[in-house]
């Protein structure tokens, strides 16, 4: 009963707060109907991914054209008047619509294509309905922010028309083909990245979910960490790194692993809101954690023209100083609680560990067929999933023999193997689902972006953009950052991940190479600061989720998030004025050890200075210097190294004086 209990708020919390949690309730025959469909659209686009050789144009509308389709059976008008089996009729009929004119295009590409700007008005009305009833399907599982940022561009998509002298129907039949009929549109470059690599990425972190190795990284971080002081945050902090960057969802991330951790923390002396604000701070920065970064990592490599693997090896230092930002504060605030970590006996065994170990193969055989580059992407991620099904497989025989003899062996083998096989069929079902339900809010969100990046395309917004921040910042390239920074955290709150980073990297990132900064620097800076928009207030979805489960204070948990998160607004500076972090250029090892080894010294003299304690309570004076100590040590250099290690021995060494004193 309590079980059920917990399950229903952990599903009200989501629905709050996790647009992609608003779905319709199917029961009976309905629902067997829309499963039937949705597993069949995660083997559609499996296939199509892998062996499928037509036009873009055909293959990428016929993508939108089902996603429709699902989004309206998923996602209804409003999610207050949610009915078992209940679908209006204004619903039905915008299905239709949205998927047929898309299922036009996708059948009529070739005519379209030989017809170019010379469209006919049926084809105007086509593109429209086409693009109104995907906006309708934005508005219902991404939200409005990024329709607010689509409007005010069309607006000056027109006036850009206009000011060439073009009547309202040129106008209006040149977006529409821009937007509606070309690959500089809603079927552009981020749909193209969500078809061929992120879809099966979503599945495949559906069925790795369902393998039971969440539960197992959540016993890894306990054995590794519970023990140690405040040991049930720091057990949130590694376990929430491991899932959050399968699930992609930084609220989906908090909840999941946050029901577990969030209760630990507040049981060991934590308080709420700092337990809420260690989880979802935890559960963000897992989209930013390689290999698989919330599947934004595919579309990084696609804009920036590198291959995959190279991503995520850049991303490996900051994702770790993130983290280990994190885990310090963790640990301080442990230290002046004076709280305590597990007992031994609490701990997972280190043999069962060691048992279960085989659940990471779809991970690790993910990793080495794309750092050997022997497989395509697609072929890899289709790969893996296969590996998952098996690992699933093996999981649930192990589990049930082990059961069976707990039991007294009441059932023989053949029957256990036939309850395995049903399990294993019904969680691939279910795995295939919640794959198809998962790639709805990308796609669309994808889809919107590739509207965003055609309108600045069409427009030359970019340019006039970059050369008004570049006017503004002149010579001091730190007020460009800035500048930059600010516009990501605005722009990337309430948007899911994949939709944040397209349009950061239409609209930001640009302007921060036109100021100087290498590719790569400019766009690892703006997907950290999108990103972050999520535990930033006003608008923190996930630190709010955290709360949620904390029963805390939202604005306090968000506040205490963005002060546990604050490695995520200074390590950008860094990789920006040192590129040496992300491995740009020709760095040495030597290179890289002393910027990683000067940042993680940095990063625990500001967190020192945010807590207000290291052996004793800091005064306002001594956190100021430790704040300075702090960022001189992640400015690149030898000597400013060295004056911020020397300030912050002085502030430790009077630390230890004023304790013995005491």
């Amino acid at each position: 009963m309590e079980e059920n209990e917990t399950k229903q708020n952990l599903d009200a919390i989501m629905r709050k707060y996790d647009r992609e949690s608003n779905t319709r309730i199917w029961e009976g025959a309905p629902k067997a109907v829309i499963t039937v469909f949705l597993a069949l659209f995660s083997l559609y686009c499996i296939y199509m991914t892998l062996f499928s050789t037509v036009l873009p144009e055909t293959r990428l509308s016929l993508f939108i054209g089902f996603i429709i389709i699902a989004g309206y059976l998923n996602y209804p008008a409003n999610k207050h008047h949610v009915r078992p089996n209940a679908m209006p009729w204004y619903d039905v009929a915008l299905m239709i619509l949205g998927a047929g004119c898309f299922f036009y295009f996708a059948f009529n590409a070739m005519a379209m294509i030989r017809l170019a700007t010379r469209i006919q008005p049926v084809h105007v009305v086509i593109g429209i309905v086409g693009i109104l009833c995907l906006v309708e399907l934005c508005r219902r599982c991404v939200g409005i922010p990024i329709l607010c940022v689509v409007a005010v561009l069309v607006v000056y998509a027109f006036y850009n028309q206009f000011s060439y002298s073009a009547d309202l129907y040129q106008a209006l039949r040149n977006i529409v083909y821009k937007l509606f009929y070309t690959t500089n549109g809603v079927i552009g470059t981020p749909i193209n990245v969500c078809y061929t690599y992120i879809v099966l990425f979503i599945i495949f972190g559906a069925f790795l979910e369902r393998t039971g190795i969440a539960a197992f990284f959540i016993n890894l971080a306990n054995r590794v960490a519970g023990w140690s002081a405040g040991g049930p945050a720091k057990v949130a902090v590694i376990s929430s790194a491991l899932c959050g960057m399968v699930s992609g969802s930084s609220v989906g991330n908090t909840v999941t692993t946050g029901s577990i951790t969030i209760p630990m923390m507040k049981k060991t002396g934590y308080r709420s809101e700092f337990a809420g604000a260690v989880e979802a701070a935890a559960s963000t920065g897992g989209q930013i954690m390689p290999p698989i970064m919330g599947a934004a990592a595919f579309l990084m490599a696609e804009y920036m023209n590198i291959p995959y693997s190279h991503v995520a090896v850049k991303a490996i230092l900051p994702a770790a100083l993130y983290f280990a930002g994190i885990f310090i504060s963790v640990h301080l605030e442990a230290k002046k609680l004076g709280l305590k970590g597990l007992s031994r006996k609490e701990l997972p065994r280190l043999t069962s560990l060691v048992k279960d170990s085989y659940l990471l193969a779809p991970l690790v055989l993910l990793v080495a067929l794309v750092a050997t580059g022997a497989r395509t992407m697609a072929f890899s991620a289709a790969i893996s999933i296969f590996a998952a099904l098996i690992a699933g497989f093996i999981n649930f025989l192990l589990t049930a023999f082990r059961e069976n003899k707990k039991t007294g062996n009441v059932f023989s083998t053949g029957e256990i193997l036939l309850a395995v096989c049903r399990k294993t069929f019904s969680t691939t079902v279910d795995a295939l689902v919640a794959g198809a339900k998962g790639s709805i809010t990308v796609a669309v969100a994808c889809a919107i972006a590739g509207m965003i990046a055609g309108c600045i395309t069409v427009t030359g917004l970019a340019s006039i953009l970059i050369n008004a921040i570049v006017q503004i910042a002149g010579n001091a390239t730190i007020i460009g950052l800035v500048l930059t920074m600010l516009c990501c955290i605005v722009l990337g709150m309430g948007v899911p991940t994949t939709a944040n980073y397209c349009i950061m990297a239409s609209t930001c990132a640009p302007i921060l190479v036109q100021l100087g900064f290498p590719v790569v620097c400019a766009h690892f800076f703006v997907f950290y600061f999108g990103i972050v928009a999520d535990i930033t207030p006003p608008v923190a979805l996930a630190a709010y989720a955290g709360s949620a489960i904390a029963k805390s204070n939202p604005m306090k948990t968000g506040l205490n998030a963005t002060r546990l998160a604050i490695a995520a607004f200074i390590v950008p500076y860094i990789f920006a004025f040192n590129p040496a972090m992300i491995l740009e250029g020709n760095v040495s090892f030597l290179e890289i050890a002393q910027i990683a080894l000067s940042s993680l010294i940095g990063l625990f003299a500001i967190a020192a200075a945010l807590n207000g304690h290291l052996k004793h309570r800091i005064n306002i004076f001594f956190r100021l210097l430790l704040v300075g100590a702090g960022l001189y040590m992640m400015i690149p250099g030898t000597l400013t190294d060295v004056i911020g290690l020397a300030v912050l021995a002085i502030v430790i060494a009077f630390q230890y004086f004023i304790k013995k004193r005491d």
